[in-house]
């Protein structure tokens, strides 16, 4: 597959098979891929953490799911929770981030987020990135100190959802050339 194949086949799955677990090695190209990411000044401000463990994995998911607002339902089939952490930037992508007043480790993450995600998607799993979650219950499940944050959580299986035709903006509405046009 092509990486615009990859691209088209790669969506939010919301229903993962539980009884089917994610291989090993293709985690540990999936976190590579994660790791290989780029960022501004080589700063790398993640740290990744691998739940798998059935009781600590739901736990994880429960923390995602609110009944009230029917939020995250589906979080427990997915055998892989994987939980993004905000780390320190070095010194020169702090600096650079307060002169262009961007939290650059925020943008390093989102793109880690994607190199995660459409690895898993070349590996043949499907993934869901979750941003909605209880972030002091999940810090106190993983050991996480409060000086960290907690930014995603990206859950990791194999999809039983039917592939969806992807619904996007036209081309001409979300892109312009030589000047800013809408």
């Amino acid at each position: 597959m092509n990486f615009s194949e990859l691209v088209r086949q790669r969506q939010s799955d919301r229903a993962f098979d539980p009884q089917k677990p994610v291989e090993a090695e293709k985690l540990e190209r999936i976190l590579e891929a994660g790791r290989l990411a780029p960022s501004a000044c080589n700063a790398q401000p993640w740290h990744f953490i691998v739940v798998d463990d059935s009781e600590l994995k739901n736990q994880i998911a429960d923390a995602t799911s609110n009944r009230v607002l029917g939020m995250n339902h589906f979080t427990k089939q997915a055998p892989v929770h994987l939980l993004v952490i905000e780390e320190s930037a070095n010194l020169t992508s702090n600096i650079g981030s307060w002169v262009k007043n961007k939290h650059f480790p925020h943008i390093d993450i989102g793109i880690a987020a994607a190199h995660l995600t459409l690895a898993a998607a070349a590996e043949g799993l499907g993934t869901c990135i979750i941003g909605w979650f209880d972030e002091k219950k999940i810090k106190k499940l993983l050991g996480i100190p409060s000086s960290k944050r907690v930014l995603l959580d990206i859950l990791i299986g194999y999809s039983t959802q039917e592939h969806r035709e992807k619904k996007r903006k036209p081309a001409n509405e979300v892109i312009s050339r030589n000047r800013y046009k809408k």
